[in-house]
């Protein structure tokens, strides 16, 4: 039985030490979410994502943009 998709907060990466960083970060400071591989509906330019629920959005943001860590592009899919 296929699994049922369901909307997902995604942050793509230029690079593979912002995806490490992100990824770092989070774990450090209890934060949601896990590194994926970049879905096929976007595009980034290391293949690493952030993934976590959509109202987890603004706690990634703010927590990633305090740190000075930059990120591609953010999207809401159902994956």
């Amino acid at each position: 039985m296929l699994r049922k998709k369901k909307p997902a907060f995604i942050i793509a990466f230029d690079a593979t030490t912002q995806a490490m960083a992100t990824d770092k970060l989070c774990a450090k400071n209890g934060l949601p979410g896990r590194l994926i591989p970049v879905p096929r509906e976007i595009t980034a330019g290391c293949g690493f994502a952030w993934k976590s629920a959509p109202e987890d959005k603004t706690i990634l943001i703010e927590a990633l943009t305090k740190e000075g860590i930059e990120w591609a592009s953010t999207h809401i899919l159902e994956i």
